[in-house]
Parts: structure tokens; C-alpha cells; sequence
């Protein structure tokens, strides 16, 4: 009879799931993981990345792009550890991942073996289930809970598995158990609904708030703030629940917002939260009554206030509001926030034309430039991946959404997300234009895996704003009146190195070359780093500056002043 090995049963398992492929590099304490994989590579794909840290990020992204699981592997040691920014990514932000890792062979742990550490220790905090797989028996089970508790939980799954467990044979004792998942609806209590539905009855000046579980319900989140007469505001990881340019909505709140979003927030009586729990509450009201809606109790209350909390998917419970709620004849508020965001579109749009006639003038060039070029090109159903930083700022409050993918590190807010959640895009929507978005500071953390775009002939495009300095934290340093200090890098010309790697490379130094490279590069079937030089001092500049922001700048400038003997005015 024959007698299948672990190491194949496991690959066998993650095909049930329904993976595809998996990110990782080889090494000693896995390869009896990877002879399995190798044998499977035309149903399952082994994408090699140059860094272990670089796999766990592109895990993350490709399982907030997807909602199917992201799978990363690792050597023990060096490895693992390097896969715990990622997988802390995945945690925060809620998407389901599953980590494999060596760990050396059963009868040495515990002897300080090479390359052995304590992993379940280490990954106790990270993972929603953590186990070592005890023997090949035990395998099968245990590679179902961990998928299953992943998916279920919302959250990272480590597998560490002993490099000599796969190589054993499984015996006819081991437990059979199912590949599946089991979905349930969740709903909230027909108490917390009615006392939510009063709220919204009594409200005059309602405001909703939609986070990232916003999304995939567009239609009933239009819908409802017809019913109830609200403007719509977006947290950053809701981004793309709706267009940004639709009537309701106003955009953003807080350093990446819009003025019109900052002014409903104070004059609202009432705050409904959805699908988020925003943790910048000084931009949220002080004395609204709130409704928060989540499918983690947990979540609710959380950091702000409620008044009524709703535990329960987001879409079905405001398509029970839709049918039990009356249409607002409260008004007013709803079109005098309209008409602030249609002034504020136009102020943009006239600064655009002045843009435009300044632009030979206008050097370095300004980042906002450089997203107006970006969302000529890019595509209607396109996949952004956004780095973190000054370049998140620009992206938040100057890309205009309409039905792109918008992927980021919302939660970690980790540098370097942006090319690895590239490379997942392109992998998980090979038809679609992908663009990783990056500031110099995050693209060359996991610059090394461009050449993991080139190997695997992912024509992406990364969008490089390069202004030498580690912007966002200049800003802070500014802000905090203290000298800016340490923020200064020094670049390689990032568009030679793209063409070293095998890809294309556009360096971006005048107005006149920015449009051509945008539209060069989406044409292109390779990868490719538009290198562009921008302005370092255009500061991300919130929608409304606070006494103590501005008391705070004044302090900066008097230090650089006396201290370095330069004065540079920030664009107020």
C-alpha cells in the first residue's frame, strides 16, 4: 500500500485550500519542504523573494487584496525572525496569512542546535495559532486548524515544522479531517439595532465614518447616506469604498484629509463609525452621539465613546437600516457640506491650471504633480500599492478613486510595504496594472525584490518620489519645533539600478519629462521605477493647522535659524 510523505501531504493540503503559490526562500531546515513543492510547482508556484521579510509583506498585501489566505515560508533562525514584520502587518490589519518554518530536526531542539531559537515563543504574540508539528501523524490535522483558525480569526497562523518531520511517512493512525471552511452570518441584536435606529431618527447633522470594512458594499453605503442625509468620510484603509469625486464624499480625516471632512466632524450631532476603529479620535467630534458598527465586538467602544454599538457583518446591517429607517428630511447639513467639498475640488483644480502654466518655474517638482500623473495613466480597475510616509499623504488626499484597489500597511504602517504588495497584486491580478507607490526612505528597505519582479516577469510599475530625505519624520521633527536631524539619504540613481536589474528605468528630473515616462511605463512589459526628484520641502500639510502644530513650527524655524543659519518657509 502506498504510504505518502509528510512533506507531500502538506503541499497537497494547501492545493486543497486553494493555494496557488507561496513566498519564501530555500534553505537547509526547509528543503525537505521544498523537494514537495518543487515536485507540485505546475499546480503551485514557489516565488523566490530576496528577502524573507519581503515574502511576509507580499503574503499580507495578498491577502487584503483577495481575502484568500497569504502563505510565506522560512529557514528556522534568521528566517523566521525575518518574516515577523509582515506577519505583524497581517495581524494588525486582520488578513488571514499562514507561516511555515523550519525549525532543525526533533531530536535536536532543545541541545542549542545551529540556527535553532525558541519559535513558538517568538511567533506567540503574532499568531492566532502557533503549534510545532510533533510528528508526521499529526501533520494533516493541524495544517487544517491552522488554515481554518487563519481564515476564521482573521488573522497570521504559524506552522513550525522540524526538518526532519516531511521526510517521514505518514501512518494509517494519522486523523482525517476537513479542508473547509464554514462561513456564518453575524448579526446584532435587535435591541442594539433599535436604539441605533433612534439615534439616527433624532439626528440633524449625521456624519459616517467607513473604514475598510466598508468595502465590497458600495451600493448599500451610497444608499444609506442618501437615506439619512450624511456625508461620507474616509479612514485611510477605507480608501476606495467609493469614488472620491461622488457627492457624498469628503474625503479623508486628519494629516492625509480635506478641509470640508475636518468641518462636518465638528458641526456633526451624530457619528456613525462602520467597518473601523479610528484611532486618531482628536479629529472626531466631541459631543456627537455615536453609533459604531463591527463584526468584532471587541472592536467597539474600543478607543471612542459609543452610545449604541451594533456587533455584526457591516453590509447586512445597514441593509436592515434601509428598510427600517425613514428618509431624512434633515437636509440642510448634507448639501452645505456638499457645497464646501464642490469649493474645495474647485480650489484644487484651480491650482492645477496655475501648476500647469508655472511648470517650467516649478523645480524640484512638486508631489502633488506627480499623482495628477499618475491617475492620467492609471486604469480604472488598477491596483496601488502604497508605501508609507510623506507619499501616503499625497496619495490619500490628491488620488482620486474610482473603482482602483488601494492596498497599504494601515495599522503597522511599516516602510517598505509598498513594493512587496506590488509584486502580490500583480500575482493575484495578472491583467491589471499594478503600481507600487513608494517614497525613496520605504523603496529601498525591500529594494532587492525589483529582481523578483524581473524574474518572474511581473510588469509592475513603482512610482518613486525621491526627495533624499526621510520626509514624514522631517515634518514631525518640524512640528515638534525640535531641528531637523538624521533624515537626510543618500540615493543611488534609482533608474540605472532598474535597468541593471533587467527592468526599465525613467529618471524624472523636469516638468516636461514626468507625463512621458507614465505614459512610456504602462506600456511597458517589464518592470519599472520611475525615478522622480521632488520638492523635499513640501510638507504634508494637514487640512486644519492646530495652535500647537503651528507654535511647534515657529520653535523649528528659530532653532534652524540660530543653530544651522538657514530659514526655509514651509508652502502655508
Amino acid at each position: 500500500m502506498f504510504k505518502q510523505k509528510a512533506g507531500e501531504k502538506l503541499i497537497e493540503l494547501l492545493i486543497e485550500w486553494g493555494v496557488d503559490h507561496i513566498y519564501g526562500m530555500p534553505g537547509d531546515s526547509i528543503n525537505s519542504i521544498i523537494e514537495p513543492l518543487r515536485k507540485a510547482q505546475d499546480k503551485i508556484k514557489f516565488i523566490q523573494v530576496r528577502h524573507e521579510e519581503a515574502g511576509a509583506l507580499a503574503a499580507a498585501a495578498y491577502a487584503k487584496l483577495t481575502g484568500k489566505i497569504g502563505v510565506c515560508t522560512a529557514i528556522a533562525g534568521p528566517g523566521a525572525i525575518h518574516l515577523l514584520n509582515g506577519l505583524y502587518d497581517a495581524k494588525l490589519d486582520k488578513a488571514p496569512v499562514l507561516a511555515l518554518t523550519g525549525q532543525v530536526e526533533s531530536d535536536l531542539i532543545g541541545s542549542d542546535a545551529f540556527q535553532e531559537i525558541n519559535l513558538e515563543r517568538m511567533f506567540d504574540d503574532v499568531a492566532v495559532y502557533n503549534q510545532r508539528i510533533m510528528s508526521a501523524e499529526q501533520l494533516p490535522t493541524v495544517v487544517n486548524q491552522a488554515i481554518r483558525t487563519a481564515y476564521a480569526k482573521k488573522g497570521v497562523s504559524v506552522l513550525t515544522i522540524p526538518d526532519d518531520i516531511p521526510r517521514f511517512e505518514i501512518g494509517s493512525e494519522a486523523r482525517e479531517t476537513s479542508s473547509i471552511i464554514v462561513k456564518q452570518d453575524v448579526f446584532p441584536h435587535r435591541e442594539d439595532l433599535e436604539k441605533a435606529k433612534d439615534l439616527i431618527g433624532k439626528a440633524e447633522s449625521p456624519v459616517i465614518l467607513a473604514g475598510r470594512g466598508t468595502h465590497e458594499m458600495r451600493e448599500e453605503l451610497l444608499a444609506f447616506a442618501e437615506k439619512i442625509a450624511a456625508p461620507i468620510v474616509l479612514t485611510l484603509p477605507g480608501k476606495g469604498a467609493i469614488p472620491d469625486e461622488h457627492p457624498y464624499c469628503l474625503g479623508g480625516l486628519g494629516l492625509i484629509g480635506t478641509k470640508p471632512a475636518y468641518e462636518a466632524m465638528q458641526e456633526a450631532d451624530t457619528l456613525i463609525m462602520i467597518g473601523t476603529s479610528y484611532p486618531f479620535t482628536g479629529f472626531l467630534p466631541d459631543h456627537a452621539k455615536t453609533i459604531h458598527i463591527d463584526i468584532d465586538p471587541a472592536q467597539i467602544g474600543k478607543r471612542y465613546p459609543v452610545d449604541a454599538g451594533l456587533a455584526g457583518e457591516a453590509k447586512t446591517t445597514i441593509q436592515w437600516f434601509l428598510e427600517n429607517v425613514g428618509r431624512s428630511e434633515h437636509r440642510q447639513f448634507l448639501e452645505q457640506s456638499q457645497e464646501r467639498m464642490k469649493k474645495w475640488w474647485s480650489m484644487k483644480k484651480w491650482w492645477s491650471q496655475l501648476d500647469t502654466q508655472e511648470a517650467k518655474e516649478s523645480l524640484p517638482i512638486k508631489p502633488q504633480r506627480v499623482i495628477r500623473a499618475l491617475q492620467h495613466v492609471a486604469a480604472d480597475n488598477a491596483v496601488l500599492s502604497v508605501d508609507v510616509g510623506n507619499v501616503t499623504v499625497w496619495m490619500a488626499r490628491h488620488f482620486r478613486m474610482t473603482n482602483q484597489q488601494f492596498v497599504i500597511s494601515s495599522w503597522l504602517a511599516t516602510l517598505g510595504c509598498g513594493l512587496p504588495g506590488a509584486l502580490a497584486g500583480k500575482i493575484a491580478y495578472p491583467d491589471k496594472q499594478v503600481f507600487a507607490v513608494c517614497g525613496d526612505g520605504g523603496f529601498a528597505m525591500t529594494m532587492a525584490d525589483f529582481i523578483t519582479a524581473v524574474k518572474y516577469n511581473l510588469p509592475l510599475v513603482v512610482v518613486l518620489f525621491n526627495n533624499h530625505k526621510i520626509g514624514m519624520i522631517k515634518f514631525e521633527q518640524e512640528v515638534m519645533g525640535n531641528a531637523e536631524f538624521g533624515t537626510d539619504l543618500t540615493n543611488p540613481n534609482f533608474a540605472r539600478y532598474a535597468d541593471i536589474c533587467g527592468g526599465v528605468g525613467y529618471r524624472v528630473e523636469k516638468e516636461e519629462e514626468l507625463l512621458p515616462a507614465f505614459e512610456s511605463a504602462v506600456r511597458q512589459n517589464k518592470p519599472c521605477i520611475i525615478d522622480v526628484i521632488v520638492d523635499a520641502n513640501e510638507a504634508p500639510m494637514p487640512a486644519k493647522i492646530t495652535l500647537g502644530q503651528a507654535t511647534g513650527y515657529a520653535k523649528h524655524m528659530v532653532k534652524e535659524l540660530f543653530q544651522e543659519g538657514k530659514l526655509d518657509l514651509p508652502p502655508l
